[in-house]
């Protein structure tokens, strides 16, 4: 991974997109901080897929622990309900 400054980023913005552009990663920074980092658009799918899984196998050990949980009754979801959730859902990953 390449770092630069703010200023080099900005006189040199067509030479970084190509170096992104060729699989390099580049750190932008100001003042010695990392304020962003330019990536290619498949890499960030990548890393949003795989914390994604992370947090289904969070959510499928969570039910799975609930489902041998004897002590609590059993929940009952309505049909217009559950459609409900699920176009919540629908909505809020469209707006990614």
């Amino acid at each position: 991974m390449s770092t630069i400054s703010v200023s080099a980023a900005r006189q040199t913005l067509p030479e970084q997109l190509d170096r992104v552009e060729a699989g390099d990663e580049v750190s932008i920074t100001r003042h010695g901080r990392v304020v962003a980092v330019l990536v290619r658009p498949d890499v960030l799918k990548a890393r949003r897929a795989s914390g994604a899984w992370a947090e289904a196998d969070r959510i499928g050990q969570l039910l799975e622990a609930a489902s041998r949980d004897n002590t609590r009754p059993s929940a009952v979801i309505a049909p217009d309900r559950a459609e409900e959730l699920i176009d919540a859902v629908q909505r809020n990953r469209s707006i990614r």
